[in-house]
């Protein structure tokens, strides 16, 4: 009764229902595109190219990115992935190139330039991906005679600009999202393309198995998803000593011996080390699949181990690399140096620990040995679907949502969206939606 009531207040809330009506017509655009076949394209005869993407797989996995699109041909077949991309790379970029890192110091108009020149690489990289995407097309298992015009260059070209603007305009959706809805709006994105394609893997995966064996699933996924919420929720606190602070109400009071702390995350780099880590697990299968080295014994032997994303060597590799890429993510953005000239600069200290060099010392020391528990939790649970496929016999496609990219992905989001949510209802004066919120009696 109480969850009803809370809902009942959200609703009561007249900018918190419109953000949401907002994010929820945003997110309707976007799930229609991805149902829109490219033109030239018979969508009747597109069932085979779906059907091949079921099973799981790399080609599952890039299905689920999308919703369903990539396997739709469709406007939206290149998702909101190749702004992912661009992400990643100015990020990156920004700890090698000046004008980026001058950009980044520059505060709101910084940040929009940086904006503009991740939405050009994103055009950019579209241009590289959507030509190969229709190129690969029959070889993926669409029929020859479902292009009904042919595949001429004029389908190429105008393909291209298609999906590039699809790209793009997926990219404004979730920016107005952003802006006028709840939450992050790229992440909604992702998680609902991940979300859409989950009904459907999990009815194949009851009509293959016994009610009995269902349910074990279904107990094992809680426990999985539990596992993930206590993994993006779980911080380290460092106690913070403030020697003497100043605090006005109406007057001003001295505070002697304040103390606060200082989060620092186990898993201070979210999804980021995996999805690193799945961009270069597919450059094997790039190598084997070239000419000179595509009908060597190596070639075969590696295109077979690296093709499996349920393979033992596969997962072997795939998991050192996120726990490489843990650390490495972790160390180019949590700025220790900077947070204890930040310390120092607002008259705070750890308790026994010297201002200056040697808190930056102490809070990388922490951050090293919270990061690795962190990183091996966060590769369990990255290869833990390889687990599920092996010892359980899951079906491929339900298994890719025990674990991996799709679930954090899912937690992160939902766990994001519902503390902005609290906080509208916090700052109304109601109860919050979650348990670390601080109750407070309705207004009437």
């Amino acid at each position: 009764m109480k969850f009803i009531e809370n809902l009942k207040n959200v609703w009561r809330i007249e900018e918190l229902r419109n953000r949401i009506l907002v994010t929820l017509g945003l997110l309707l655009v976007y799930r229609f595109g991805a149902q829109v076949v490219l033109p030239n394209i018979d969508a009747s005869k597109l069932g085979g190219f779906a059907g091949n993407f079921d099973a799981g797989g790399i080609g599952g996995l890039l299905n689920a990115f999308t919703g369903g699109a990539f396997a739709n041909a469709s406007v939206f077949a290149l998702g909101i992935m190749p702004y992912i991309s661009a992400s990643i790379v100015v990020q990156l970029m920004q700890i090698a190139v000046p004008y980026l890192q001058k950009l980044q110091k520059e505060g709101e108009s910084g940040r929009k330039k940086i904006t503009q020149i991740t939405r050009w690489l994103t055009i950019g990289i579209c241009l590289v991906q959507a030509p190969s995407y229709l190129f690969g097309l029959e070889a993926l298992g669409v029929p020859a005679d479902a292009f009904i015009l042919g595949k001429t260059p004029v389908f190429y070209i105008s393909s291209t600009i298609i999906l590039v603007t699809g790209c793009i305009f997926a990219m404004w959706l979730g920016e107005k999202i952003t802006d006028k809805g709840i939450g992050n709006g790229i992440s909604i994105l992702i998680m609902v393309g991940i979300i859409a394609t989950l009904p459907q893997s999990f009815a194949q995966e009851i009509a293959s198995s016994s009610i009995m064996f269902v349910l074990i699933e279904l107990v094992i996924w809680f426990v999985i998803i539990l596992a993930c919420v206590m993994l993006v929720m779980a911080v380290r606190k460092i106690p913070v000593q403030y020697a003497r602070r100043t605090a006005s109400g109406g007057y001003e009071k001295n505070i002697f011996g304040a103390r606060q702390f200082i989060p620092l995350k186990l898993n201070a780099s979210g999804v980021m080390p995996i999805i690193f880590a799945q961009a270069l697990m597919f450059v094997p299968t790039a190598l084997a699949n070239l000419g000179s080295i595509k009908d060597t014994e190596w070639g075969q032997s590696m295109l077979a181990t690296f093709s499996d994303i349920f393979g033992l060597w596969y997962n072997v590799v795939f998991a050192a690399l996120i726990i490489i890429f843990t650390y490495f993510y972790t160390a180019i953005t949590v700025p220790t140096n900077k947070m204890a000239d930040d310390l120092k600069r607002s008259g705070g200290f750890i308790p026994g620990i010297k201002p200056g060099t040697d808190t930056a010392e102490f809070l990388d020391r922490i951050m090293s040995q919270i990061t690795l528990p962190g990183s091996i939790f966060l590769a369990l649970v990255a290869i833990f679907p390889a687990f599920v496929v092996k010892l359980l016999g899951v079906q491929q496609g339900w298994a890719l949502f025990f674990g991996g990219t799709s679930l954090l992905i899912m937690v992160g989001v939902a766990i994001d969206t519902m503390q902005q949510i609290n906080s509208y209802l916090l700052n109304r004066h109601y109860d919050g939606l979650m348990k670390s919120g601080k109750n407070r009696k309705a207004v009437a």
